[in-house]
């Protein structure tokens, strides 16, 4: 048995189980141009060859170049499992052959990687920190520039299980915050296996649909122009018709081969039917719900769990995503066997993943936050038991059919935020959702009129909560281009009020109008962006500091205001101006007058590693402490502190702002 925590030294420990049937097999490079090269291409013996015929593929992650084998004869899988490691072990083209690990409850693969996330006490130097690593034989192969002294580090080749133990001894390091392995698990697809029924209201296959989230009326006040919507999947065909419209596609990455080209592999089809979903042009034969956003496609292959994941919620806020939609999360149980222990299967959200949300909720959008939507799931299960969908920053998003009830496959539970239309499976009045799929007869429409269109550019069948999820993401692109100075929990609170309650005899809602099949409904396009609309601009009182005050190693800043102000606020923020070369060594704090019995408050402490210059407006949102300002004296002294709390880069406090609401 192997522990782990999430969460720090307080942090919940989980336990994983070594499993004497599964096998796992990494192999080396073939060339220089492949990053991993699958074990059929591997050079090994025959004799290799022929052990692993006892082996049946359990799981595959082909951008590491692992492979987990399960035995097929249970009864003398560790003898065999231990005779294959011991033989993989001689052959030059395997670079690793051993033990597997699985969840104790649902059995399914969790793979180590001999990598760890270590986070540091911020006020800990980085010499410090690099030190202790070095201590215990680890490098640094990145330092996380969206938490402080945060690093992703790795152990020998050839550490093995020992990992475990080193993350343990880390977290007892006084210094260390968080420390846990890098822990993959399989990243499923949240897809169950005229045309746009859930835009509007249809005739499909001669049958009237009226079950749609009223998309069409909701364009006559937006289509999204100006927002860009982040879709992290398996890659997206940049090519297609739907997504050729001048500067569509934004800032596009790979995190998993980290260069900026998404384009799927030979199998990834999910990620461009998603997209479509959300914000297709609809220049041919399919739009997505908001048509003039913009796409920021990141193809994120890695397994659930990995560092890309972390890293694609930090690209999507670095790089101008006001959105981001994830159609992935956790392997789900087969939605109609109840029995099935996968539906037991709780996994919990790294700390690594946690922290890389939490910096798109705090920084994206200028501080106002990235809008974050999540696929609860299609195991006709628990959505509470998957640490990603139900992380209380993100938006949980069920299913409902085209009778307006809820798909057989949709999770359900407290974290169910809303749904959106989507497939059912039979019975069923359609197929399910009308999208893009990848262009000719390489994605799921080989080319055949009966699954989408002759030439195979969109899929008549697309569904699960993969497909709702992009839904809702398209109507808060509509709402943002709306009312672009919403912050991400307005947008959440606005959605909530803007549902439609369906299936009021089945739905089991609660006396707040909540229901743990829909969330708070289906939702509906026309009236959230009729919701997001600006109330009348209130009264906002300004007053600022402009001076260059150096910022230098180790020492602090201070500029300070003085305000004359003595009206109360319902409101305050705080703009700050800062030019840097490092805005990870830095420490921001704003100082209210004595008499507003608010004492001083932390705006940013640490976060953004290696990124320049910090120009952000602060709100009690992402500076909590600000909101004791709300109703008190405001006319006094106020100061900004800078502190830079390490070596090597300078900067300038250019000046702040204060806002005051009224």
């Amino acid at each position: 048995m192997q522990y782990f925590r999430y969460g720090g030294k307080k942090g919940t420990r989980h336990r994983l189980s070594v499993s004497n049937e599964l096998l796992v097999v990494r192999t080396h490079s073939l060339n220089s141009v492949m990053k991993a090269t699958p074990f059929a291409m591997a050079p090994v013996s025959a004799e290799a060859r022929g052990l692993l015929s006892e082996y049946e593929v359990e799981a595959r992650f082909p951008e590491a170049g692992v492979e987990v084998y399960r035995s097929r004869t249970p009864r003398r899988a560790k003898s065999l499992r231990d005779r294959a490691r011991s033989l993989l072990k001689q052959e030059p083209g395997i670079r690793f052959a051993g033990r597997a690990l699985c969840d104790p409850v649902s059995r399914a693969v969790v793979v180590y990687t001999e990598n760890l996330f270590v986070k540091f006490d911020p006020e800990t130097g980085v010499r410090t920190c690099r030190k202790l690593l070095k201590e215990h034989g680890l490098t640094v192969k990145q330092e996380l520039e969206y938490a402080p002294n945060a690093y992703f580090v790795g152990a020998p080749e050839g550490t093995g299980l020992v990992v475990f133990e080193l993350a343990e001894k880390l977290l007892g390091e006084k210094t260390v915050e968080l420390c846990h392995p890098e822990l993959v698990r399989q990243v499923r697809g949240r897809a169950a296996a005229a045309e746009q029924w859930h835009l509007k209201k249809t005739t499909v296959n001669g049958t009237v649909i009226d079950a749609h989230s009223d998309v069409e009326s909701a364009w006559a006040l937006t289509e999204g122009a100006g927002v860009i919507i982040a879709v992290i999947d398996d890659g997206v065909d940049l090519d297609h018709q739907e997504f050729r419209s001048s500067f569509k596609i934004v800032a596009p990455r790979d995190v998993s081969r980290r260069t900026n080209d998404p384009r799927p592999g030979s199998r990834d089809h999910h990620g461009t039917a998603c997209a479509g979903v959300a914000c297709a042009d609809g220049r041919f034969r399919a739009s997505g719900v908001a048509p003039q956003a913009r796409l920021m496609p990141i193809r994120m292959v890695s397994g659930l769990g990995s560092q890309a994941e972390a890293d694609s919620f930090v690209w999507a806020a670095q790089n101008g995503a006001d959105i981001i939609s994830c159609s992935w999360g956790p392997v789900d149980g087969p939605w109609w066997d109840p029995n099935h222990p996968l539906h037991q299967q709780a996994v919990p959200l790294p700390d690594s993943t946690r922290l890389a949300i939490d910096y798109a909720i705090q920084h994206g959008r200028n501080g106002k936050g990235c809008v974050i939507v999540w696929a609860a799931g299609n195991g006709n299960e628990s959505v509470d038991l998957d640490g990603y969908a139900s992380y209380d920053k993100v938006i949980a998003v069920a299913a409902c059919n085209d009778q307006s009830r809820r798909s057989a496959y949709s999770d359900f539970g407290k974290a169910v935020w809303c749904a959106f239309p989507s497939s059912h499976g039979t019975p069923s009045l359609t197929p399910g959702i009308w999208t893009t799929d990848r262009s000719g007869a390489s994605g799921y429409n080989p080319g055949h009129p009966s699954a989408g269109d002759p030439a195979g550019h969109y899929t008549n069948s697309f569904g699960g909560t993969s497909s709702s999820t992009p839904g809702v993401a398209g109507v808060a692109a509509l709402m943002l281009a709306r009312n672009p100075e919403l912050r991400w929990d307005q947008v959440k609170d606005i959605l909530r009020n803007s549902c439609d309650r369906i299936d009021t005899s089945g739905g089991a809602y609660d006396e707040t109008g909540h229901s743990v099949y829909y969330g708070y409904g289906r939702v509906n396009a026309r009236k959230a962006v009729d919701n997001a609309k600006p109330v009348v601009a209130a009264v906002i009182r300004t007053h600022s500091a402009t001076q260059d005050v150096p910022i230098r190693d180790l020492r602090t800043s201070r500029l300070s205001l003085e305000v004359a102000d003595s009206q109360p606020a319902t409101a305050v923020q705080v703009t700050v101006d800062i030019e840097h070369t490092y805005i990870g060594d830095l420490v921001v704090t704003i100082k209210p007058p004595a008499g507003s019995g608010a004492g001083v408050i932390r705006l940013h402490n640490r976060e953004g590693g290696s990124n320049r210059n910090l120009k952000v407006t602060y709100d009690a949102v992402n500076a909590p402490g600000l909101a004791a300002l709300e109703g008190q004296p405001l006319a006094g002294t106020w100061t900004l502190e800078v502190q830079d709390k390490a070596r090597f880069d300078t900067g300038v406090l250019r000046g702040f702002t204060l806002h005051f609401h009224s």
